[in-house]
């Protein structure tokens, strides 16, 4: 693939990693050695570094190492990459893409929840690349009482600028946790006593013919591929939207609203 051209076509917001995932690039990046280092020795939250190849030396060592200890998605790619995507002409080499809202441990979301006597309302995002599609859905949750958001580290989006204008503010109200696994995630969120549910064409039942009653976790799938086969067998049911045209499947964003608002109106939430 043609990175170069890549970039272009996208008009400089999106690259693809060495897993073949898009992570957008906009005006919330921090360019430059010492301020990348400032940032990650902030609270600031960074989705992902990007780091010229070859430049390994001094600083950007210990810049690294601090990214590693924490976590952070690392990439190397050519100095052209990071030539096109600076905006100051001073990047040296480095480019850290910064969460537009930190991000929240997912066990003081559930705990929150019980804490409040509610019944859990969670949303997992498998794979979710699309900026538009995440900052819709988080304009979805938000509207329907979503008490958080979770999604993985790698192959999806970050909290970003354009996230955060397409979800209309919403992000600065809806709890995002970021996950390395999302397969280990769902195992604790059954010990939590919450349920999976998957949204899947595939799926033998209809979502509105289904129980959201319960303390649930509703998973939606990425915007080409769906629900991966790993997480789709740790899900305690599958759902699907009935379809009677000749599409196959609706965006992300819509089928992820269509269920939110189902759970919505089984609970009865009137305001």
């Amino acid at each position: 693939m043609d990175t170069n051209k890549n970039i272009d076509d996208n008009l400089k917001d999106n690259i693809n990693d060495d897993e073949n995932s898009k992570v957008l690039y906009s005006d919330n990046r921090v360019e430059g050695r010492n301020a990348v280092l400032e940032v990650l020795k902030s609270d600031r939250d960074v989705n992902k570094i990007l780091i010229a190849s070859g430049n390994r030396e001094g600083s950007l060592s210990k810049i690294v190492t601090l990214a590693k200890e924490k976590g952070i998605v690392i990439q190397y790619v050519e100095k052209s990459v990071i030539d096109k995507l600076s905006t100051t002409n001073s990047a040296q080499g480095i480019i850290a893409d910064v969460s537009v809202k930190n991000y929240i441990d997912l066990d003081d979301i559930v705990d929150g929840i019980y804490g409040k006597n509610e019944i859990p309302f969670l949303l997992i995002l498998d794979g979710i690349t699309d900026p538009q599609n995440l900052g819709a859905i988080l304009r979805t949750a938000e509207a329907v009482g979503v008490h958080g958001v979770i999604i993985p580290k790698r192959r999806a989006i970050g909290l970003n600028s354009i996230v955060s204008k397409v979800s209309a503010g919403a992000v600065e109200y809806v709890p995002v946790s970021k996950v390395v696994n999302i397969s280990s995630t769902i195992d604790y969120l059954k010990e939590k006593n919450i349920w999976i549910i998957g949204t899947d064409m595939d799926g033998k039942d209809k979502f509105y013919e289904t129980d959201l009653k319960c303390p649930i976790a509703l998973v939606i799938g990425s915007e080409g591929k769906g629900i991966s086969r790993l997480v789709k067998d740790k899900c305690d049911f599958i759902v699907n939207i009935p379809m009677i045209g000749k599409i196959s499947s609706l965006n992300a964003s819509v089928a992820g609203a269509l269920v939110m608002y189902e759970v919505l109106k089984q609970r009865g939430i009137n305001k």
